[in-house]
């Protein structure tokens, strides 16, 4: 389905997005101050997983980051459940 690609390529897109404002962000590049809530942007893509899964307090930067990629393959798994179907 044309629609499931067009989601897929844009929430992967986002994913991209956040983590380059999260790098920007906290390494200060291109002259922009450091800022500690640059990784925000991260946090809606990978909810609920970053919300339900404990993670220790040394890993919680990492999840925030991979937690989209669960998303991201469900989203692949629906679509893909979806074009069998048709």
């Amino acid at each position: 389905m044309k629609l499931c690609r067009i989601l897929i390529g844009l929430f992967v897109l986002l994913w991209i997005a956040a983590l380059l404002l999260l790098a920007i962000g906290t390494f200060g590049w291109f002259g922009q101050e450091r800022d500690p809530l640059s990784g925000v942007f991260l946090m809606p893509l990978g909810l609920p997983w970053n919300m339900i899964v404990p993670v220790p307090e040394s890993a919680a930067a990492l999840w925030a980051v991979a937690a989209p990629g669960v998303n991201l393959v469900l989203l692949v798994i629906v679509c893909r459940a979806l074009r069998r179907r048709h």
